[in-house]
């Protein structure tokens, strides 16, 4: 896989040497069980695969050779280029101005920008209409533009789909800046509708199966579907896309749930002319981040670490799945753990901070696990694992640690 110019203070010493590590002994990630890392007093169970992914890359380099080659011009993002503080307010600090917060609200607004200056579209994508509207001002939407190939085939999927008569049933956010975008390019070639989980799924399914009427459905899935979506005939034949950072679990099982309603509609042997198989369009890095967690689950700890972005969504769900199991707490950056007694994290389900005393046992071997999302970077990966360290006597340096790692691979 390509290697990225990226800052190299997102870098680590630890990390990157841990999953170099990993890669070497396992380089078709056929093994997801997570790292062990024994310091004595405390020991780390560490994901098998998380943190920086392609497209994040791909991304920020983009972003820091745009700074770098344009010296004076003014540069704008159109909202956050990844979900994670830390990047957002570096790429801040070297003067790039965003011009929308996540959910669309403008921090500056489009006749205050010019020809003269760049727009770099981040690796959510853009809608169609913003894309377009910059190409109105002379804005050049290539060179600076750093979308995810990841999330370009889903519209590409999306589109292949329209073209055959396929609507295009949506998983995800609605108000998610990719969920926006995909749901504008999927639009120009035909209808669709924006699922956010199983339950939305299955009243869905009724409405296809004539059990709840056209005024409940367009009650229920307001603002979720395309301009003139006509539920009798649009639900006739179709396709599930997802938005990337989803549970790939989770797109699976309303693909399913949507295939077997279609086939108690119109048969087994009619199930071709009806629903179309999609599964090509999980990301992989999502999709690795999922099962490196599954591999944690199987694990005996006494807690669970989460790092990432409290607005990003593939972190969210690896929350969601290790609060399952462990006392998990999500912060989004060392700053968050005061001392061994107090740490600051994000609570997922009532989207507020939560301040807990105690969060450590008081053992004689604490176990953790460690984890982070796919816009976290290495290097603060590597201060969570440091500041959780220090409050320990007598660890063994992270130096020796990886040595023995790394024996124990080759």
């Amino acid at each position: 896989m390509k290697s990225f110019e990226i800052p190299n203070y997102y870098r680590s010493s630890i990390i990157s040497r841990i999953k170099e590590i990993r890669k070497t002994a396992d380089p078709r990630k056929k093994d997801f069980t997570p790292t062990k890392l024994d310091f004595g007093q405390v020991e780390f169970y560490i994901a098998r695969h998380f943190g920086f992914c392609y497209g994040v890359e791909n991304a920020i380099e983009i972003a820091y050779r745009t700074i770098d080659e344009n010296p004076g011009k003014k540069i704008y993002l159109l909202s956050e280029m990844i979900h994670n503080p830390v990047v957002n307010d570096d790429l801040r600090s070297h003067g790039i101005y965003f011009i929308m917060d996540t959910e669309g609200n403008h921090y500056y607004q489009w006749d205050e920008i010019s020809s003269d200056d760049i727009v770099i579209i981040p690796a959510f994508g853009t809608t169609l209409e913003i894309e377009n509207m910059l190409k109105e001002k002379r804005i050049d939407t290539v060179k600076y533009n750093t979308t995810c190939p990841f999330v370009e085939k889903v519209w590409n999927r999306s589109n292949s789909l329209a073209k055959k008569n396929h609507n295009i049933i949506i998983h995800g956010k609605h108000n998610h800046e990719e969920t926006r975008a995909t749901f504008s390019h999927s639009n120009q070639f035909g209808n669709s509708i924006i699922v956010r989980n199983l339950e939305e799924t299955e009243i869905l399914g009724k409405v296809i199966l004539g059990e709840i009427s056209r005024k409940e459905f367009y009650d229920f899935f307001e603002g979720k579907f395309s301009k003139g979506f006509d539920p009798d005939m649009h639900l006739t034949k179709i396709g599930v896309v997802n938005q990337t950072t989803m549970l790939a679990t989770e797109t699976q099982e309303i693909a399913d749930k949507l295939r077997s309603i279609m086939i108690q509609k119109y048969g087994v042997e009619n199930i071709g002319n009806h629903f179309a198989d999609t599964r090509d369009t999980l990301c992989y890095a999502t999709n690795d981040n999922q099962q490196a967690t599954f591999g944690l689950m199987d694990q005996d700890a006494d807690l669970a670490i989460v790092i990432g972005g409290y607005n990003s969504s593939n972190t969210s769900h690896i929350v969601e799945l290790l609060e399952s199991k462990f006392p998990t707490y999500f912060i989004s950056s060392e700053k968050e753990i005061e001392s061994k007694e107090i740490i600051n994290h994000f609570d997922i389900h009532k989207k507020a901070g939560i301040r807990t005393n105690g969060y450590l046992p008081n053992k004689e071997k604490t176990s953790i696990i460690l984890t982070s999302g796919a816009s976290c970077p290495d290097a603060m990966f590597d201060n969570v694992l440091n500041k959780i360290l220090s409050f320990y006597a007598n660890v063994k340096d992270p130096n020796q640690v990886t040595s023995e790692l790394q024996q124990k691979y080759i």
